[in-house]
């Protein structure tokens, strides 16, 4: 069963395009998208916190249908987004609250504890998070991640820091835009000659990022 828990990020995922909703199923009650340099963003709250972020993929959001419906905390949320895609942000501290498994919320909150320019890989997670050998579970908890860009999952890659999979926006160009964006050395499958989405047999993290660009 999963559970909830709230922090602040910074103080102290492809978000998806298409979703199985649960039937049936409601409008959040706060709700804003904004424009961003990588396509629309589409903020949801509960009022107390962020609960998810949605990176526009082919000029589609999820919950296109709902109007939105602001608050105090989106509008921190969308501030501080301005400002990091501005690169007058490092960081941020707008309350989130993720829900998932006790071993998902280990994950995220390791890839919360990743500042700007900071990369890890899907092995170190893993040591991190008490389950070395648990790759698949590793990738599959960080394509898993609702609430991106504010948790970082972007700066996870691949042993030799490959990018080989992303779940959020256009996938792979989304997410080298960020690790440009934050000065991060990275190479891409897409380089090798492997078709978008083919698994790089040659990285021992390949099968987790396969995960997380399909979660």
């Amino acid at each position: 069963m999963s559970e909830k828990c709230q922090s602040t990020v910074g103080g102290a995922r492809y978000s998806r395009t298409m979703t199985n909703r649960p039937a049936p199923f409601s409008a959040p009650p706060y709700l804003v998208r904004v424009a961003s340099p990588i396509g629309r963003l589409e903020l949801t709250s509960d009022g107390e916190a962020v609960t998810s972020l949605s990176i526009e993929r082919a000029g589609s959001l999820p919950l296109e249908e709902f109007p939105e419906n602001g608050n105090a905390v989106l509008d921190t949320a969308t501030t501080q987004l301005a400002e990091y895609f501005a690169g007058t942000r490092h960081d941020f501290d707008v309350p989130v609250k993720l829900t998932g498994t006790e071993f998902q919320k280990a994950v995220w909150n390791e890839l919360s504890s990743l500042g700007w320019g900071e990369v890890a890989s899907y092995g170190d997670v893993g040591l991190a998070t008490g389950r070395a050998t648990a790759g698949r579970a590793v990738g599959g908890a960080v394509g898993a991640n609702p609430i991106p860009i504010i948790v970082p999952c972007h700066r996870i890659l691949a042993g030799n820091g490959k990018i080989t999979g992303y779940s959020g926006g256009n996938g792979i160009p989304t997410k080298a835009w960020l690790l440009d964006h934050e000065g991060i050395v990275h190479r891409t499958v897409l380089a090798t000659g492997l078709a978008p989405g083919q698994p790089d047999q040659g990285l021992s993290d390949a099968t987790a990022a396969q995960l997380e660009m399909h979660a």
